[in-house]
Order: structure tokens, then sequence, then C-alpha cells
């Protein structure tokens, strides 16, 4: 009697075997995290954790659980969530030993076996990383950044005026949003290649880098969705189902079109001693070109898109708030008018308007109100676990659980931003008395853009563009949505908004 017939008649028997030691090993996984409650089914299974990024709307689903279960709410076997800023804060510290998560952040790897400083998981060549890379992103060594912004702001303002300007006898809507994401993608270009894609000139999708980028996070939703990021892009089946400098969409053909501009770029000045941009930087401090590549395409997704959906967000909720779109117009005119802000054309400087206290408490609320990325930020406990404490209580959370942060709740999180957290009142940021609970709030908005040794090294540069841009824009034009009932056509896709026909109508004023 051969062997396949063996295992034929004792094919029961082995499906049994196979079923106990996977209902040990879940009934197992399960007791681990059984103090946490979270939706049905999520002790045992990853159905509901999977459609929620399916869903198009993971944000609010995950703040959903977070306000039924508490500030530390059960989204998978291995998965919780979390709205304690404590919490957060000792987890992204730097002394922590907590590491990001495989399946989460591998998702952000464009290339075989090249990681960028997103998906990097080994703590020490993220750290080389980050200093490697964080000259490029400062005045000192791109020394040109400020007055990139500024060349992009005018063309942005320039475009309304000339093409999209409505008056009384003619009203003309506009895609703000496609706006926003040119204005943000040749930012980017610009300060990151030493060349803009030049979008606002031309008024269009050059390349089709928006189109392509839409596809590659609606490919990262579904991954992450079914589970299988890290079958897909950590195993050599990347090869093959993974981006491909042949593709004509997705990241695949963002990645050719970036190589081409690197290639280039290295073939007319092999040691870049000629720029001053981030790729010059990089490259001087020991990136390879395979590594200017991923770093490159993650600026374009990351970088843009969250810069993009800021000033989107910001604009839809002063538009539609007339005290506090008064208001930020009056602080923006007296600046115009004693000279703070220079004439039209020129560009209000950096150091100008962050000395706008109301400008930044509109930009700030209208972040916290639509935060503009929803990176859950998984992180795994340390081997050991650790014994955390959650308003006042003691929590131990075992090694090798993964747990997220729930941006959503946190922002709308009562306990911080008071009972009116689910308003839009920029004033909380002036007016509040209380230095702790003004610090807490301060914290929040840092962690959008993360935490610590985590944190966004573009950071400086995209509160630069998104404060000049929101200026420019509330100096030079009386605006209105369009559509009020539905000003927008959003999606989640890879915990970035992908925002489609916001459609307003600008009309000139006369303040110079």
């Amino acid at each position: 009697m051969g062997a396949a017939t063996l295992i034929y008649e004792a094919r029961w028997l082995l499906a049994s075997v196979v079923l106990a030691i996977w209902a040990v090993l879940k009934t197992k996984q399960y007791y681990r995290l059984r103090h946490f409650k979270g939706p049905f089914g999520t002790g045992w299974f990853e159905i509901w954790h999977g459609l929620a990024y399916l869903s198009g709307h993971p944000h609010l689903k995950f703040k959903e659980a977070t306000d039924k279960y508490g500030p530390i709410a059960r989204i998978g076997p291995n998965e919780l969530m979390t709205t304690s800023l404590e919490l957060l804060a000792h987890i992204n510290g730097a002394r922590n030993r907590y590491t990001r998560t495989r399946w989460f952040y591998i998702a952000a790897r464009f290339q075989p076996n090249s990681d960028n400083i997103l998906s990097e998981l080994d703590d020490n060549m993220h750290t080389k990383r980050r200093a490697q890379m964080a000259g490029g992103y400062s005045g000192k060594e791109n020394r040109e950044l400020e007055s990139s912004v500024d060349i992009h702001v005018a063309e942005l303002v320039q475009l309304i005026r000339t093409k999209y300007r409505s008056t009384e006898i003619k009203t003309n809507p506009f895609d703000l949003a496609q706006k926003a994401q040119y204005l943000a993608l040749d930012v980017i270009s610009h300060i990151g290649f030493g060349e803009p894609f030049g979008m606002l000139l031309s008024d269009q999708d050059v390349n089709g880098y928006i189109k392509h980028a839409d596809q590659g996070m609606n490919a990262i939703t579904y991954l992450w969705g079914l589970g299988l990021t890290e079958l897909v892009l950590d195993t050599p089946l990347m090869h093959l189902l993974g981006p491909s400098d042949t593709a004509k969409t997705g990241f695949g053909a963002m990645t050719a079109n970036t190589r081409k501009i690197i290639s280039k770029r290295l073939e007319d000045d092999p040691g870049m001693t000629k720029g001053s941009d981030m790729l010059a930087s990089w490259f001087r401090h020991g990136l390879d070109k395979e590594q200017l590549v991923t770093e490159s395409i993650l600026q374009l997704l990351a970088g843009a898109e969250t810069a993009a959906t800021s000033m989107r967000c910001i604009m839809l909720y002063l538009v539609t708030n007339p005290r506090v779109y008064a208001k930020l117009q009056a602080e923006v005119d007296a600046a115009v008018k004693d000279g703070r802000a220079p004439p039209y054309p020129s560009v209000v400087s950096n150091a100008t308007q962050r000395q706008l206290p109301y400008l930044w408490a509109c930009c700030k609320e209208g972040m916290r109100m639509h935060p503009p990325v929803t990176n859950s930020s998984q992180k795994k406990v340390p081997p050991e676990g650790d014994a955390v404490t959650v308003e006042g209580k003691t929590v131990y959370l075992p090694g090798g659980t993964n747990i997220g942060y729930c941006v959503w709740g946190l922002n709308r999180d009562q306990k911080i931003f008071g009972g009116d957290a689910d308003c839009y009142r920029p004033e909380r940021w002036l007016n509040e008395e209380d230095p702790k609970k003004l610090a807490q709030m301060n914290l929040v908005h840092e962690m959008l853009f993360s935490y610590g040794k985590f944190q966004c090294l573009g950071k400086p540069i995209a509160l630069m563009e998104i404060g000049k841009a929101i200026f420019g824009l509330m100096r030079n034009f009386d605006w209105s949505v369009t559509n009020a009932a539905e000003p927008w056509k959003e999606m989640n896709a890879g915990a970035l908004f992908l925002t489609h026909d916001f459609l307003v109508e600008a009309t000139e004023r006369s303040v110079s």
C-alpha cells in the first residue's frame, strides 16, 4: 500500500488533527487579548478588520469601535486600536522598543528588496536613513526650499485668476481638490528633483502621476483588506505581482517615470554636485540610485497627498463657516495692509504666516476635523510585553501584539477637545486656559505627522506650504462651494484620501 493511499484513507483523521491544532492556536490567540473588547468576531477572525479597509472609510469604522469599546478596542485576533494619547506617546517614545508591524508597513515597499524610510522595519536602519535624509528637508542644504514653494503658490493664484475666476456675470466652478494636488506635486518635485512637474503651468496631470498614484493606493487597500501584503510584497511573488517599470498604470508607471528623472540627473551630473535639492542631498549622504528612486516615490505619495488633503479640508471648513471665514479674512487683510505681507504677486513669508494666530488656529482645526492621513501606524509590542497606564489604570499588553492609532477618534476626543469636539471652532486653539490641556491638544496635532523617532521629516515643509497657500487663496479671492449638499467625493485608500470634484467658485478680491 503506497503512501498516497494511506494518506487518502486517513484523510478525515488528518483533517481532524489539523482542525484541532488550528482551534487550539486560535483559542490561545483569543485568550491573549480577551480583556479587550471589540466588534463581533474580532477575537477570532480578521474579517471585520479587512472589511473596514475595503469599505473605503476605515477611519470611521475604527472610530466607531473605540467609541463603543473604549480607548483600547480589539479589531482583530492580534490587533488593537487606541485613542489614548498617553499610550501613543509612550509607544513612539525614542527609548521604547516598540517596532513597526510587518504586515502594515510592508505595503509601502514599492520595489522588491528595497525599503524606504516608511517601510523599513529595522530600527537601526531606519535611524540611519533618517540621518541621511534629514538634510534634504532643511533650508541649510536645500537653500531654495522656501522660494520654490513661493513660485508654485503664485502659480496657483495666477491659474485661478486667469482661467477659473468667477464674476457677477458668469460663475466658473473648478475642482480645488485637483488644483491643490497640482500645487503639492509641483512643490515636492521642485524641491525633490530640482525641477517641477509643471502641473500648474500646464493645468494637467503631467505623466499621469495622480492617476497612477490613485491606482496604486487602491491596490494597497485591497492587499490590506484581503490580508495579502506579506504574501505579495514580502516574498518572491513581488517580482511577479508587484510594481514593474514596464507597467502602464499604478506604482509601476510612477516608478518608471521617477527612474527616468533620476537616471537623467545622474547622467548629467554623476556626483550631484550642482543641485541643492533633496536628491542631491540624499546622494551626498550615501543613498544609491535605487534608494533615491524608492524614497522619491514615497515623497510623491505621502508628501504631496497629505499636503493637498490638508489644504482641501481647511478650505472646506473655512468656506462653510461664515463667521470663521470673515475673521480669518480680516487677519489676512490686516497683514497685507500693514506691510507684513509683501505686495502682490509676492507670497507671504514663512516667518510672517507662522505669526498669524488665527490662520494657524484655522489650519489646525481643519486638520483636526479631517485629518489628512489615517495611517494607523501599527506598532508591535516588545516580546516581553508592556504594562502601560491608560486613563489612570494599568493595562498589560502581551508581547507581539499589534497596536494602532485611531486618528479620527483621537482628534474627536471630548476629554481633550471638549464637549463640542465634533464641531469646527478654531478659537479652541487660542482660548484654552489650561496649559496641560493645550499641551495635549498640540500633541494630538503633532501626531498627525507621526511622533518621536517616527515623525515625518517633511512636516516643516508641509506646514510652510499649507500656510502660504491658505493665506494666498484667502487674500486674493472670495470663495463659495458649488454643491453644498455634496461638496466633494472622497474615499480612504491606503490610509490616504483620494478626493475629487471639490467644486468651488473663486471671485477676485481687490485687496493688494
